[in-house]
């Protein structure tokens, strides 16, 4: 089966449930707007194999533009609306993309593919015939560690999204036929992705698209569309919910409800659950008052957030997963003792081993199953390096498993940065374009705690004319060149070289040491 036929054996099923909640589209209808978008790429020239790309907010062409694209069996490339024009050339180039769909608002004078208004009209007869599309072929296209020098392109079959959809079946306690899915979480993310496209597929579900994250529009839309799940970075449900702890206080009521809150079973075990219900109402309402699901990813919630939405009466989830894998690989059971940072077990068809392990449990997460990719497009070297001869994918991610069989995070082996808003940032991308700098030696980039925020710190090692007023202005210049989430502007200028493996790579961990210890006392903060 491939994507576009999931979603007719969806449409088969719930001709009449929406899809598009927004613009009351329910699973009939949306498949006629995909059938007329791709009678119009079929006549811009688009055929069966080329890479066509989507540049867009959570805009109802977006999903429908994606399915056009796969119904005349093209592969979609999917871009990161906070990159540059350089960005987009270079990853266009790399996938011989022919074409990008886009908002008007991201056009560029290029020569390295045709844009396509994605909001225009389809106005050609629907008279084209869906392509013969295997299983095996590649869906989708996406950047996994960066968008300049020598990234890391993941192809994703139709056969990995659509064995990930099924394995959401998983969520079928908490997530129905009808539901209204919340769809803030970017789409040309996997995590979004999963969610908003793939689960709502599933379930024949409705998605309730929201392109801005401005906190008086999505009130609104709760109040308005009450949805059923919310999906959302970790870092947005502990604004949610310091906001909720805030309103309280104002108040002059959040002892009252802290302590029902926190003594909520055992108050229904003495008779009490009345009082319960009636501290959790108003608060509920926050979210239109029918949510019961709250979904985490893309990085790690704090256990307290966690356990407040819990005691709201509401199953949170916090999901596992990387784009290599169409996001959520792992996802947790709402239970009692899974802290810190619980994500669960491998959904159903794949499975995990936890290797190399120390001598407090800590090891290597390797994963293999039908949500796993096939490997890094064009880079064998790397394959073999991530894959092993069974089949295992290194995900360099570091983990220990409890009594109960879920997985607990412990930390990254490899360098990747995640900042608070659940952005990866990666330092070999970084490294490379600060490298390019005259006067410059070399540069590490890490993860570092500034002021309690994730920043991408960087240390140099520069020649000893480059003074730092040059340097600043030299990484000022370079910034512009990336998405302004990637940018270094906190750093240290050493004259010293850098700390060294005996392969001559930057021991990323000996220099944020030295840092912390003031041996890089040059710093721009």
């Amino acid at each position: 089966m491939n994507m576009f036929q999931l979603l007719e054996k969806t449409a088969n099923k719930y001709p009449d449930n929406l899809f598009l909640v927004r613009e009351d589209v329910n699973y009939t209808g949306f498949i006629e707007l995909v059938k007329k978008r791709a009678a119009t790429l079929d006549a811009k020239g688009i055929k069966k194999g080329d890479t066509v790309g989507i540049l867009a907010h959570n805009i109802p062409e977006f999903p429908i533009t994606l399915f056009a694209i796969w119904y005349i069996g093209g592969k979609c490339l999917m871009l990161d609306t906070n990159l540059t024009p350089f960005e987009y050339n270079n990853m266009a180039e790399l996938t011989e993309c022919k074409m990008v769909c886009a908002e008007k608002s991201f056009f560029f004078k290029t020569d390295k593919f045709e844009f396509f208004d994605i909001e225009s009209k389809d106005t050609k007869k629907n008279d084209v015939k869906p392509a013969i599309v295997e299983s095996t072929d590649v869906a989708t296209l996406s950047f996994t560690s960066g968008s300049t020098g020598n990234p890391k392109i993941v192809p994703l079959t139709h056969f990995n999204l659509v064995e990930c959809a099924n394995s959401l079946e998983d969520m079928g306690q908490w997530m129905h036929a009808g539901d209204v899915l919340y769809g803030f979480l970017p789409m040309y993310h996997v995590f979004g992705f999963a969610v908003e496209i793939l689960a709502a597929i599933h379930y024949g579900a409705g998605v309730l698209l929201q392109p801005t994250v401005n906190p008086k529009d999505i009130m609104d839309d709760f109040a308005k569309f009450k949805p059923h799940v919310i999906p959302a970075v970790p870092r947005l449900w502990e604004v949610f919910r310091n906001k909720i702890i805030d309103n309280i206080k104002a108040k002059k009521k959040w002892w009252l409800v802290s302590f029902v809150l926190r003594r909520g079973k055992l108050l229904k075990k003495l008779g009490l659950g009345f009082l319960v219900k009636k501290i959790q109402t108003p608060i509920l309402a926050v979210f239109g008052g029918r949510a019961r699901l709250l979904v985490a990813g893309g990085a790690a919630t704090k256990p307290e957030v966690e356990t407040f939405y819990e005691r709201l009466g509401l199953a949170f989830i916090q999901g596992y997963g990387l784009t290599e894998t169409v996001g959520p690989i792992c996802i947790s059971k709402p239970t009692k003792h899974r802290y810190p940072f619980a994500f669960g077990g491998p959904i159903t068809n794949n499975e995990c081993e936890i290797r190399d392990k120390n001598e407090d449990g800590v090891g290597i997460l390797w994963v293999r199953g039908h949500n796993v990719f096939g490997g890094y497009m064009n880079n064998p070297e790397t394959n073999a390096e991530v894959f092993d001869d069974r089949g295992f994918f290194n995900t360099g991610d570091m983990v220990t498993m409890d009594k109960n069989g879920e997985l607990h995070f412990a930390g990254r082996k490899k360098q990747v940065i995640v900042l608070d808003s659940g952005k990866n940032v990666y330092p070999d991308e970084l490294e490379a374009l600060y490298m390019e700098i005259p006067g410059v030696k070399n540069v590490a980039v890490f993860e570092h705690k500034l002021k309690d925020k994730t920043v991408s710190y960087g240390v140099f090692s520069v020649e000893d004319n480059l003074t730092l007023d040059e340097l600043s202005a030299s990484v000022s210049a370079a910034n512009k060149k990336i998405a302004s989430y990637k940018w270094v502007t906190h750093f240290a200028m050493t004259t010293e070289d850098l700390p060294l493996t005996s392969t001559q790579k930057i021991k990323h961990h000996t220099v944020r040491e030295n840092l912390i210890d003031g041996k890089y006392p040059i710093k721009k903060d």
